[in-house]
This record gives structure tokens, C-alpha cells and sequence, in this order.
């Protein structure tokens, strides 16, 4: 199994990473400096070749295109867009950013699509076929209980019509695209008082995508693998 994983210098992309390993899965690792992410350094030394690290400022739209042109002949069974951010801390109604909230949706709404777009061929070739998409319950609107974070909720709410979207544009070519919600995990975003471990939510979002059909395609998973509701 081939994987191009955004994102991994730390938090979940990071554990992304050493669990596909722990699968003896090969691994594209991409992040945006590489020669500051240390730990990724080290489990790409040790993985016995299994991970190949790359530069990938997913906001560069470049850069996207230079990486998938290097990796032109490769397969790429499972894409799992990870990287994102939370944006602002000024997410309250009259206090909202407007700056950070485009920064906000060029990462977490329009890269990923982009990247999508840029290895659609790699991906079309494999056997899996399938794009992942790391989301949030807070991008539900049907689950929106208490209002604010107008930043972070409308970016993902939109990366869920976009890949609602890709998995309807690219089933003609036997491509799936799910939305994963990773629960709330203990990172950097997620804080220390967060409900699960990183190992533990990427466990149980590589056994949800190891079982994903066609059929499945434009789901929505919540980290058990059950159903969001939108």
C-alpha cells in the first residue's frame, strides 16, 4: 500500500506516518520543512526505506505541482490530506479576523482540493483508489450545538461540500473521498486534556479507511467509524 500524507512533522500526521509503517506501508511524508522536523527525521531513518520525506507547503500551489511531478510515476493508493489549522482565537461574532479567516480556508478548504487535483493520476492508478480528508464534528452543521468558531466550523463545513463534491466528480473513475473526523486528540491543537491519544484516533481512522468501498464514497466518518450527520 502507497500513502502521501500531508502534514506530518508532528500531532496526528506524524503518528500517521509511524503507524503506516508499523503496516509496512510505503510512505510519501510531506511537510514544510523538512529539515526542522526532527522526529519525522528519525522514523524516516529507521523505517528501512518504508518513508520518503518531501517538501510541501500545501498553500504553494508550486510546490504541488513539483512534487507531483517528481513522484509522476508512482502509485498512490490512499491520499489522506491531513495538514490544517485552527486559525484565530478571534472567532466570536463581531470579533471574527477576516484575514485569518481567508488564511484559514486557503489551508483547510482549498489546498486540499488542489492537492487532490495534483495526484488524481497517481491515485487513478493504484488499487485502493481512495482520498481521505481529515475534517471535524465542528464542520457539522447539524452537530452545531453551540455556536462560535465561525472561522474554523465554515472552513470545514466547505471542505466537506468540496469533497462531497470530488466524491461524486470522480466516481466514474473508481475514486472514493471520505471525510474523517480524528475525535479530539491530544496535540497541539487538541491541548493535554483532549480524550485520545494520537496513536489511539489514528488507529481507529486507518482500520475505518482499510475498510472503505465505493459505496462508502462521500461519507463523512466520525473516529469510531460511524456516520456524522451534516
Amino acid at each position: 500500500m502507497n500513502v502521501l500524507i500531508t502534514g506530518t512533522n508532528r500531532g496526528i500526521g506524524l503518528q500517521m506516518v509511524k503507524s503506516a509503517v508499523n503496516k509496512q506501508w510505503r510512505v510519501f511524508a510531506c511537510c514544510r520543512n523538512p529539515h526542522e522536523a526532527d522526529k519525522l527525521s528519525e522514523v524516516t531513518r529507521m523505517s528501512g526505506g518504508l518513508v520518503s520525506m518531501h517538501v510541501l507547503d500545501i498553500t504553494d500551489k508550486a510546490q504541488i505541482q513539483a512534487l507531483a511531478y517528481e513522484l509522476r510515476n508512482e502509485t498512490i493508493d490512499i491520499l489522506i490530506n491531513n495538514a490544517g489549522v485552527y486559525g484565530s482565537m478571534e472567532h466570536s461574532f463581531g470579533h471574527v479576523d477576516e484575514e485569518d479567516w481567508l488564511k484559514t480556508f486557503r489551508i483547510n478548504t482549498i489546498a486540499p482540493m488542489q492537492v487532490s487535483e495534483a495526484f488524481v493520476e497517481n491515485i487513478a492508478r493504484s488499487e485502493k483508489k481512495l482520498i481521505a480528508t481529515l475534517s471535524s464534528k465542528m464542520g457539522s452543521m447539524a452537530d452545531n450545538g453551540s455556536g462560535g468558531s465561525y472561522i474554523y466550523r465554515s472552513s470545514k463545513t466547505a471542505l466537506n461540500a468540496v469533497m462531497k463534491s470530488m466524491s461524486i466528480d470522480l466516481k466514474s473513475r473508481g475514486i472514493s473521498c471520505v471525510m474523517l473526523h480524528p475525535g479530539w486528540v491530544k496535540t497541539d491543537m487538541g491541548g493535554p486534556h483532549a480524550e485520545i491519544t494520537a496513536r489511539e484516533s489514528v488507529n481507529q481512522m486507518f482500520h475505518t479507511l482499510e475498510n472503505v468501498t465505493p459505496d462508502d464514497s462521500g461519507s463523512f466518518y466520525e473516529v469510531d467509524g460511524s456516520i456524522i450527520p451534516w
